[in-house]
């Protein structure tokens, strides 16, 4: 049976971090997930993978570890996480912390979905050439399981590099890396760096197509010496029907989106809008 989760933009104007934690706890659901973007440029010729003009939600959002360090401290069962962190846009060292920090304060519920991003301009802020954005990415994961996992930890690549240092808290365990993608390549990466893969809104009508690249995923993780590699879709189709479908066809979870309702009523909004989804799930 697939597991049903939500993924959300947190905005300012919208639901508080701590009720929204809270009520999707209440409501049954397995996790609770949130979207990463430090700033959005005035100025941008990226297209929108989403098509048209980029919505307001882009450039309103919390920073995803400050707002899960909250939501660790009112709730006890659901992961939570991130999808996607665009782990190329921070400091390793301080992403090391971060990452511990929160799955600590979490008790071990952390799980951390990354990608390399699609805005050249945000990137650029950041001094990061697009054009070399997965390879960094996957060079940034590497450096933060040094971290995570060595008393004395160094690294050394062509994009990061440091000597050995000290960092505490180390995590629980080594949160698992869930590889944000639908590309050609992203299966190499999910099995080379990652514990689990996040493609993005595969539509039904295309579900037995995607049902053949997690069949190729799990052959690929068997021949390996792996085990079962989870996969969470994000963006699911808001129907019943619909989740029967992804699970027929490899999906372990399910991310329903929810909408960054505004206004004096986002909160009552958003908690209606987490009933109707509840009850997709029978």
């Amino acid at each position: 049976r697939v597991q049903i989760g939500i993924v959300t933009f947190l905005t300012d104007y919208g639901v508080e971090p701590v009720d929204l934690a809270r009520a999707v706890e209440e409501r049954g659901f397995e996790s609770l997930f949130l979207t990463e973007h430090t700033h959005i440029p005035t100025s941008r010729e990226s297209p929108w993978p989403g098509g048209g003009d980029l919505p307001e939600r882009y450039s309103h959002t919390y920073d995803p570890f400050v707002a899960i360090g909250a939501m660790a401290t009112v709730t006890e069962r659901i992961v939570l996480g991130t999808a996607v962190s665009l782990i190329n846009q921070h400091h390793p060292l301080n992403l090391a912390k971060q990452v511990a920090s929160v799955d600590r304060i979490a008790k071990g519920r952390f799980e951390f979905g990354v990608g390399p991003g699609w805005n050249r301009e945000e990137m650029a802020n950041h001094g990061v050439d697009p054009r070399s954005r997965t390879a960094r990415m996957l060079e940034m994961l590497e450096a933060l399981k040094a971290v995570w996992t060595m008393d004395e930890a160094e690294y050394h690549g062509k994009f990061v590099d440091f000597d050995p240092i000290w960092s505490w808290p180390k995590p629980t365990r080594v949160p698992p890396i869930l590889i944000g993608g639908g590309g050609p390549s992203v299966l190499d990466r999910v099995l080379d760096h990652g514990d689990g893969w996040i493609p993005l809104r595969v539509p039904v009508d295309g579900l037995v197509e995607f049902g053949e690249r997690v069949k190729e995923l799990q052959r690929r993780a068997a021949d390996a010496g792996r085990g079962h590699i989870p996969v969470t879709m994000y963006g699911g189709a808001k129907r019943a029907d619909a989740l029967r479908g992804y699970a027929d066809n490899g999906v372990d979870r399910v991310l329903f989106e929810l909408a960054d309702h505004s206004g004096p009523g986002a909160r009552d909004a958003a908690l209606a809008e987490l009933d109707e989804l509840a009850a997709l799930d029978g």
